[in-house]
């Protein structure tokens, strides 16, 4: 429900600009593009999703403001406010993975649509963004997941 959301708000937020563009514009044809090969997730991935080892691998974005980064972030995150995301897109390695996040989800899935249309196929967005990061047990999100499962699928005792 949420990757529909968040595609929803981009698309609203494109809305005021398409009125303006020309119906076959190059933005449209970009959006239009990018749609036919995403796949469902859209680049999205949970804390859940990555092992605590494997963040090392990310380099991590906080699009947050620098206000917001500097009373908490993730670690090893670096600060580009969404909204500069493309103008700072060179700062962004090609040869590993980068993942955007803001609070919740639906800024850094601006950035990371802006982005992923810009030609960088190496962009995640953390679904939920910091909060859920931080709900789901941060860089242990991913074992904690690990934990409830194994919790779930042991047969009861009699």
């Amino acid at each position: 429900m949420n990757q529909h959301i968040l595609v929803l708000t981009i698309c609203l937020c494109f809305y005021a600009y398409n009125a303006f563009a020309e119906e076959e514009g190059e933005a449209v044809e970009a959006m239009e593009e990018y749609f036919e090969f995403v796949d469902y997730g859209g680049a999205t991935i949970f804390a859940q999703q990555i092992p605590a080892e494997d963040w090392g691998s990310f380099f991590i974005v906080d699009t947050r403001s620098a206000a917001q980064y500097g009373k908490a972030h993730i670690p090893g995150a670096v600060n580009i406010e969404w909204r500069q995301i493309l103008a700072r897109r060179s700062e962004l390695p090609r040869d590993k993975p980068v993942l955007v996040y803001c609070n919740t989800g639906s800024l850094s899935a601006q950035a990371g649509f802006a982005l992923r249309l810009a030609g960088h196929e190496n962009v995640r967005i953390l679904q939920g963004g910091i909060r859920e990061w931080q709900a789901k047990g941060g860089f242990e999100a991913h074992a904690r997941a690990v934990g409830s499962a194994k919790l779930e699928d042991s047969p009861e005792e009699n």
